[in-house]
């Protein structure tokens, strides 16, 4: 069996989104995000504050998420964060909510 597996979404500095995903904790992935851990897109942009992220059982699930995330506008990543369900079903139907 595959360990569980954690996609996640960061606020940047700069007010930017980061998706990506980990199978390690998600309080020790951000922490090495906020020290410069890695370099790349939050390097530049702490600090980085989790604003969601998703439990899966298996890894591969886990990066279908953050794929399927990456490709959401910002307006729908702002819905998902605020667990506003009606704007979130909205936007994915394509209207503006």
């Amino acid at each position: 069996m595959e360990d569980a597996a954690t996609v996640y979404i960061l606020r940047c500095a700069d007010g930017s989104y980061y998706v990506w995903s980990t199978r390690g904790s998600i309080e020790v992935r951000v922490a090495e995000h906020n020290v410069g851990t890695f370099d790349g897109y939050t390097a530049r942009r702490r600090p980085v504050v989790l604003v969601y992220h998703e439990t899966f059982q298996r890894i591969v699930d886990a990066v279908a998420a953050e794929r399927r995330l990456k490709g959401w506008s910002r307006a729908k990543k702002e819905a998902l964060i605020a667990s506003d369900w009606p704007r979130l079903k909205a936007l994915a139907r394509g209207r503006d909510g």
